[in-house]
């Protein structure tokens, strides 16, 4: 059990195989597309704690990184999974099967775990799992950039533009971000897929 100055702080030193929490909250800030004064004015906070908390150089209570998880739409878990626990060698370059990083969205039946080590590339790699009858959302959305998919299992009923797509296990799909677009699972059995989208929007 985490001591009361383990929880007072969440910074965490480079060097000892945890990715500092600051350079986690700079990689989902910037894939989220805020910038520093965005994230400052949502949590509160002015800009110039915002960019020292991403520098490291200011210490970080759980209070204040739960805000910024709520403002950047993760769970303050999404800090100390994964990447963060990696052994040093391995950071930025492997994800272990069971090290994944994971959102899920209560009530949606929406679960998705990040496959890249990190969002500071120019691809994200993540897996979808969606329950029968879950969806990506309630209305179609668009984004700058391209998305690509593998249908691992299940079937998912795609939406880009006026087109529907009905796809099956194995099938394969590519699209412009910029077109409205949303899927869902309209079968019985859970629906796994696998993305790719460029840049990195987390």
């Amino acid at each position: 059990m985490a001591t009361q100055a383990q929880r007072r702080t969440a910074a965490a030193e480079d060097g000892d195989g945890t990715a500092p929490v600051g350079d986690q909250i700079r990689e989902l800030r910037r894939a989220k597309g805020l910038t520093i004064a965005e994230l400052a004015e949502r949590i509160g906070r002015s800009v110039g704690y915002v960019s020292q908390v991403e520098r490291n150089m200011s210490t970080l209570s759980i209070p204040a990184l739960k805000a910024i998880s709520d403002a950047l739409g993760v769970q303050i878990t999404w800090f100390f999974q994964g990447n963060a626990t990696a052994p040093a060698e391995e950071r930025d370059i492997v994800v272990r099967a069971g090290a994944r990083r994971t959102l899920r969205y209560p009530g949606t039946g929406v679960v998705e775990e990040l496959l890249s080590p990190n969002l500071g590339r120019a691809i994200e790699l993540l897996i979808s799992t969606f329950e029968p009858g879950a969806s990506s959302g309630e209305a179609p959305y668009a984004r700058t950039g391209e998305e690509a998919g593998l249908v691992l299992s299940g079937r998912l009923e795609l939406h880009v533009g006026a087109r529907r797509f009905m796809l099956e296990t194995g099938d394969s799909f590519a699209f412009e971000s910029t077109e409205p677009h949303w899927c869902r699972n309209p079968g019985r059995e859970t629906t796994v897929v696998a993305w790719v989208i460029t840049p990195p929007a987390y």
